[in-house]
């Protein structure tokens, strides 16, 4: 923890600047990531936006909140659900009311569950329309998170923290230009199931700790639902494939899936296309 505290005052002090603003979701990684802003930088530098839309949980904000106060900062809702709907994003699904949750968890994962390789489909940008249409549909949402972080740090000179783990860095579950997007990465050298660990030191909130990973992009998506594996066994095989381990006694077809996901990550990488 000493390693990542020294490197987050370093680099905040190298780039002079004020403090950081970090996007609190309710989730571990973000909440991970605030307590270790405020151990290095004190509470008073550290400034969180809670940035719920139409899809998000129920949990979303209580949880958000929850981490903020545990943190001591100060922090600010904004919704942004007007902003997706004035750009279109709404108009591409059925609208939400008057349907319940569980009719648009099914629906939404029907449509993830639709493709043969849905997560790989996702890193290509593939599928068939409706699909395609998904991908615009979620993906606009941590897009436009990412500018009402920025929005907020650049007027107060504040750095932008990002809370992409190893494991999302390894496999490309990020959207590009969204939650990629930051000034400082403090935990990207640290797989899913280490945040865990560091969160017990941390003592962040049980009911965090507990809390299913899920980027709250659309109803019943969840991180190990997208994967298609629970993050012991994914980042297991990960730490493997990292250390040229022998892999004989995991699962074959997992071994497969993972290697095929890695392969495919490149496509989150490309940044330009250039002559």
């Amino acid at each position: 923890m000493e390693k990542i505290r020294t490197f987050i005052q370093n680099s905040i002090e190298k780039y002079n600047y004020n403090g950081v603003v970090i996007g609190i979701s309710g989730g571990i990684d973000s909440a991970v990531v605030g307590k270790l802003l405020v151990d290095s930088l004190g509470k008073d530098r550290v400034f969180g936006l809670i940035l719920p839309e139409r899809d998000s949980s129920s949990d979303t904000v209580d949880d958000a909140k929850l981490v903020c106060d545990y943190l001591e900062i100060d922090y600010k809702i904004k919704n942004i659900t007007n902003i997706l709907r004035k750009i279109g994003v709404y108009s591409l699904k059925p609208p939400a009311f008057p349907f319940p949750k569980s009719l648009q968890t099914r629906y939404s994962q029907n449509i993830w569950t639709n493709e043969e390789n849905p997560f790989i489909q996702d890193l290509t940008t593939q599928g068939d329309k409706i699909f395609s249409e998904s991908l615009a549909y979620y993906r606009a949402k941590p897009r436009v998170r990412s500018i009402v972080l920025y929005f907020h740090a650049e007027q107060l000179g504040y750095a932008v923290a990002g809370c992409t783990n190893k494991t999302e860095a390894f496999t490309g579950f990020y959207t590009k230009w969204g939650d990629e997007v930051c000034d400082i990465e403090p935990i990207c050298h640290l797989y899913k199931t280490e945040v865990f660990e560091l969160a017990n030191k941390l003592n962040i909130p049980q009911k965090i700790i507990d809390k299913k990973p899920s980027p709250d992009i659309a109803p019943g998506i969840t991180d190990e639902f997208a994967l298609g594996l629970n993050h012991k066994e994914l980042d297991r095989i990960l730490i493997k494939i990292e250390k040229n381990e022998d892999l004989s006694r995991e699962n074959e077809e997992n071994v497969k899936k993972i290697k095929k996901i890695m392969a495919y990550r490149k496509y989150r990488e490309v940044k330009h296309l250039r002559l």
